[in-house]
């Protein structure tokens, strides 16, 4: 009869759940479900998640090979490039010259003329087979002859103060953010040299250094003009800040025009930012005025290196006034 079993092993409330300690919490776990779900890219099983992390590694890789190529020394190809680099003196380890090559067996002038140069300098004179040239160069086109330039031995942002103390003259220094071409590089020193400026900073990252192109460009003006390299560009301003410069930007979008600006005659870090993309944020806003070339409409903005070109002759020429 009914509550009244007679089944071997049955005991009083068999058939009834009893509570055990700890189930509690995971009922509550259970009842609160997992929240929102992860993106694609964040979830381990997923194949957003292995193109992620592949194209991470791929830039990896990439800033890494970056890093590595600019600390080692450059070969700089071409018979123009080599002997154009040759004559602005810039520093060379060794010429190579491809024997057997056709081109030299015509006896080009330029060939002729670019181991000449080495010569008197005193580099090495490096023949090799086309073969060996070719894979020295990774197949590019060096019409047999090739220039090797060392890495460049960039000075510390602060070592600039000191080369203008040395010249009792306000300092003026360039900042140049993010720019990525080698020949607006050289075109800047180039610039600068001649415009009396102190030095050139560059930041160590997303920006290009001192590469035989940048040489060439500068036409020998990076030999007499140091050029630094800043970890980080805003704190090298910030460093200058401290040290009595005023940081000027120089922008399309600028505050006020170059013209009505009246401080090019003090202690000034102009800072120059990439055709296009312009003054990164934490680095405008480091500046203490940022200032604009006046152009047509028609032209939307100028090459970088003619925009501070434009603004070392404008300090310049305050200088100049200021000793008169």
């Amino acid at each position: 009869m009914a509550g009244n079993s007679q089944r071997r092993g049955r005991s009083e409330g068999a058939g009834k759940k009893k509570a055990t300690a700890g189930t509690g919490g995971k009922n509550r776990r259970s009842l609160a479900g997992r929240g929102a779900t992860p993106p694609a890219a964040a979830r381990p099983n997923h194949p957003a998640h292995a193109r992620a992390q592949a194209a991470a590694a791929r830039r990896e890789t990439y800033q890494r090979a970056r890093a590595r190529s600019q600390e080692q020394p450059e070969l700089l190809l071409g018979r123009n490039p080599v002997l154009e680099a040759l004559r602005a003196s810039i520093p060379a380890t060794a010429l190579y010259v491809v024997t057997g090559d056709t081109t030299r067996g015509s006896t080009d002038e330029r060939i002729a003329e670019a181991v000449q140069i080495a010569g008197d300098r005193g580099l090495p004179l490096m023949e090799v087979g086309k073969g060996e040239f070719d894979r020295m160069s990774n197949g590019a086109l060096h019409q047999g002859i090739g220039l090797m330039v060392p890495p460049y031995d960039y000075a510390h942002p602060d070592d600039l103060l000191g080369i203008a103390r040395d010249a009792q003259r306000p300092p003026l220094i360039v900042a140049l953010d993010g720019i990525t071409d080698p020949r607006n590089l050289g075109a800047v020193i180039r610039s600068a040299a001649a415009f009396d400026a102190h030095g050139v900073v560059v930041p160590q990252r997303r920006s290009v250094g001192m590469t035989g192109s940048a040489w060439r460009t500068s036409a020998g003006a990076a030999a007499r003009l140091r050029v630094a390299r800043a970890v980080n560009l805003s704190r090298a301003l910030a460093s200058y800040q401290d040290a009595g410069l005023q940081t000027v930007g120089l922008a399309a979008d600028g505050d006020i025009d170059i013209h009505d600006y009246d401080g090019f005659a003090d202690p000034v870090a102009l800072v120059v930012g990439a055709e296009g993309a312009g003054l990164s944020r934490l680095v405008r806003d480091r500046c203490d005025v940022v200032v604009s070339i006046p152009i047509g409409r028609a032209t939307e903005s100028l090459n970088v290196s003619v925009a501070a070109s434009i603004a070392l002759f404008a300090a310049a020429t305050a200088r100049r006034a200021a000793v008169r």
